[in-house]
């Protein structure tokens, strides 16, 4: 039987992708040189966590690439598993990075600060808004997709905002109370690095699923058996198994068929049960039908 050309499904992935990896490099690169402008290390940290977006985006992408080549001889099923594997590298640099934000702004805590200017208000502020808006944009691709790594990293950005948001009233607290308040730039940092740090693992313990097999969403599971049972003398379907492979899915389904219908039969409705699984989500990569005679049935008729 058949495997089916997902490629399709990666376009919008790959797209909203290339968009958070532009807006990032660039509120990355506003916020570092607010942050050294304005002696705020809150921030600089907000800006260590977008460039880690950037890298993150850019391994996604290049996982994104790999996954999309056809399965050969090395690896038969395919080079799905790339985008897991690449999250899960991404994660624990995530996590490194946020203990590393974590420990400076420990050590900065009774640092001398100076009256940030009001600009630099307005830049965290600004910056909660993108982050927002492009969390509801690719929430909406990854689900559309069933890309995890853009779900997650949807998430990443509604975390940012709320970083940003933290680092908006850290400056807000310095520039209303002085230098006595010095100690609120820091307290942002380290909400950032919090934030960061549980982007990171929540990454880690999504891809890491993926990696070990784990079974598909109960509702899509129920759809795919459901689907399946439609099928012309389909009597039941007795086994299901899928499993998530980067934007793909695998479907392993035991169907149970009339026990008088011949080999030739079966096939046939193998078959149906495949197309119509490959017409209703684009996102399926191949589908294993095992036709079983319907046991209830033959019991009926030996009687």
């Amino acid at each position: 039987m058949r495997q089916r050309n997902t490629k399709p499904i990666y376009r919008d992935a790959i797209n909203a992708a290339l968009l958070g990896l532009i807006v990032n490099l660039a509120l990355g690169l506003a916020k570092l040189i607010g942050g050294i402008v304005g002696d705020s290390f809150a921030l600089i940290a907000d800006a260590v966590n977008s460039i880690g977006d950037v890298v993150a985006t850019v391994v996604v992408l290049f996982a994104l690439r790999v996954a999309q080549r056809p399965p050969d001889e090395e690896h038969p099923y395919g080079h799905s598993r790339a985008e897991g594997i690449a999250a899960s590298n991404v994660a624990m640099l995530i996590v490194i990075s946020a203990v590393m934000i974590a420990w400076e702004s420990v050590n900065r805590f009774h640092a001398s600060h100076s009256i940030p200017p009001l600009w630099t208000l307005w830049l965290a502020g600004i910056n909660v808004l993108i982050k927002e808006a492009l969390y509801h944009y690719k929430v909406r691709v990854g689900r559309r997709t069933g890309s995890i790594s853009l779900i997650v990293n949807a998430w990443d950005h509604r975390s940012d905002a709320f970083c940003s948001l933290a680092v908006l009233i850290g400056l807000s607290l310095v520039r209303l109370g002085g230098e006595r308040f010095g100690w609120a730039d820091e307290a942002a940092s380290l909400v950032v690095a919090v934030a960061i740090a549980l982007s990171g693992c929540k990454l880690f313990l999504s891809s890491a699923s993926q990696l070990m097999d784990a079974q598909a969403p109960a509702q899509f599971v129920a759809d795919v058996s459901r689907i399946a049972a439609s099928s012309e003398n389909v009597t039941l379907v007795e086994k299901i198994w899928v499993r998530k492979s980067g934007l793909e899915y695998f479907v392993d389904i035991h169907v149970e068929v009339p026990p008088q219908l011949s080999v030739s039969q079966g096939h046939d409705i193998a078959h149906e049960v495949k197309e119509k699984l490959f017409a209703e989500y684009p996102s399926i990569r191949d589908v294993m039908v095992h036709v079983e005679p319907d046991r209830r049935l033959a019991r009926e008729q030996e009687k």
